[in-house]
């Protein structure tokens, strides 16, 4: 038998006899009983709500974790993309610091034609 339960019968074996304004005491701790179970009930309710709670916030624990990992991926390649690009717009300085200005005018257009062509080409 529950040790509560026991205590509830023991507690009613105790004031069987006794009348309190006009209800006896057996029919308040019939009453108490049955608050009693709908408590239970209650919390079992609260406590499914609860391990729901705790699966879903381990689920969203778990993605936010992958999305980090690939947050810090993203990110350590655009810092190697940085440098890449980097690399590659100080070599065009150097190139335009030592050639004439009319070389440099000749490789500028002929950037621009090349584009052109590659443009109109995918289009």
């Amino acid at each position: 038998m529950n040790p509560r339960r026991e205590v509830l019968s023991h507690r009613s074996a105790l004031f069987d006899g006794i009348e309190e304004g006009g209800i006896r005491a057996s029919s308040l701790y019939s009453s108490h009983e049955i608050d009693e179970h709908e408590n239970d009930r209650a919390i079992d309710g609260l406590e499914d709500r609860v391990i729901l709670l705790k699966r879903l916030t381990g689920d969203v624990h778990e993605e936010v974790e992958s999305h980090n990992r690939v947050l810090d991926r993203m990110g350590n390649d655009m810092d190697a993309s940085r440098g890449i690009l980097s690399g590659t717009m100080d070599r065009f300085k150097s190139v335009f610091e030592t050639k004439s200005s009319r070389r440099m005018f000749m490789l500028v257009v002929s950037f621009v034609l090349i584009f052109l062509v590659i443009y109109y080409l995918t289009r």
